[in-house]
């Protein structure tokens, strides 16, 4: 028997372009069983989809929202620093812009004569309102300023050097110059997707079911196994196959049982006539001529046993769990009473589903066969793969 590899074919340099590899390229790495390819055709769309959709929001929307919140609060505090610088220094001057910072633009404002900036902060490794505020402070206001982000919680900090003794402590929301609540934007984009992704995934789960059955039948039918609660299942395509499979397999039976018959009704026909024939060659005398017609008809019982052997092996038997070893021993036995040499090497565990009475008779007439033509039979017999290999 010859075997064709269709997927290693050589192909044409020709036609080896762009598409061709990428064919190749998804052959060699997709799995392959029809669920997780399935899966992949759902799931990849929805992950490149969510990763365009929030890349898209964070360098466009996050990213703009937070950076206008950032340039207006540099602007009002650029606002009141110049206000304070063309009001009198007094008391009630700096007590009024205070109030008026805190009641018309909502920021915290406290004026510190005779101060000046603290040490720099630490600056966060990935702050977002970190390096945007100070960009837009630097722009907007033009003042040596201090900023933490991360001292008090939901609240940033800023100080800014107005002349040489006074500093401006502003301390306002981190939402005030922050989109902070982008993320439930993502929150709520990635768990409905997540929750549409399940539901998606139980429907695939129920189409694949009724295909992957379907395949488990035809591989049980082709291999000679009855599956009694097989039944079409699934989409009207799947259940025409399925019906397709089951009328196939019923038309498969009905030849061979035809053929069963046929060959048993033959096989009796010619057993009555050699029957026949032996008793009327047990009525003649022993001479040469005599001698070669018995053993013709020796020969033509031999072959009609074996055309009954193989009825019998085709018909009702059914495949069941049989201990291989077992058999192989016993066929042992009988070789070493009849005088043959044989040497059988068996691996562990040769357990698997049969027709016992077949599978004997066919080792029993490989064996018969090779003890005629040599002088040691050696038998092997061992799992390849999910098949039972057994070699004379």
């Amino acid at each position: 028997m010859t075997m064709v590899d269709i997927a290693n074919k050589e192909v044409p340099e020709e036609k080896q372009n762009l598409y061709w590899h990428f064919n190749r390229f998804l052959e060699r790495h997709l799995p392959e069983g029809l669920y997780p390819r399935s899966l992949i055709i759902i799931i990849a769309p929805i992950v490149v989809l969510q990763a365009i959709m929030a890349f898209v929001f964070m360098e466009r929307h996050w990213d703009k929202i937070s950076t206008r919140l950032s340039k207006s609060v540099a602007r009002e505090i650029g606002f009141l620093v110049e206000l304070y610088e063309t009001m009198p220094p007094t008391q009630a001057s700096r007590q009024m812009l205070e109030k008026m910072a805190k009641d018309r633009l909502a920021l915290g404002l406290e004026i510190r004569p005779g101060d000046s900036l603290p040490p720099p902060a630490v600056k966060p490794l990935f702050s977002l309102l970190d390096f945007k505020l100070s960009k837009q402070i630097r722009k907007r206001v033009g003042r040596p300023f201090w900023l933490d982000v991360l001292g008090k919680s939901g609240f940033v900090d800023i100080r800014v050097q107005v002349g040489k003794d006074t500093v401006f402590r502003v301390v306002t929301d981190q939402s005030r110059a922050y989109a902070s609540n982008s993320h439930i934007f993502i929150l709520w984009m990635v768990g409905s997707s997540l929750v549409l992704l399940a539901l998606a995934i139980v429907f695939l789960r129920k189409q694949i079911w009724p295909i992957q059955q379907l395949a488990e039948a035809a591989q049980s039918f082709g291999m000679g196994h009855d599956v009694p609660d097989f039944h079409p299942r699934g989409a009207s395509e799947v259940q025409s196959a399925a019906r397709a499979v089951i009328g196939m397999k019923d038309r498969i039976q009905r030849h061979v049982d035809q053929r069963t018959a046929m060959l048993a009704g033959v096989s009796h026909d010619l057993r009555t006539i050699l029957t026949r024939f032996r008793l009327q060659l047990a009525f003649l005398d022993e001479t040469d001529q005599v001698k070669e017609l018995k053993h013709d008809v020796q020969e033509m019982q031999s072959m009609l046993e074996g055309y009954m052997n193989f009825v019998r092996g085709d018909g009702g038997e059914k495949a069941e769990m049989t201990d291989v070893a077992v058999m192989l021993q016993q066929i042992k036995t009988r070789m070493e009473r009849e005088g043959l040499s044989t040497r059988f090497t068996l691996a562990d565990g040769l357990v698997a589903k049969v027709k016992a009475n077949a599978l004997r008779r066919c080792v029993n007439n490989l064996v018969n066969n090779a003890g005629r033509h040599a002088q040691m039979v050696h038998v092997d017999a061992k799992f390849v793969g999910n098949e039972l290999a057994i070699n004379v």
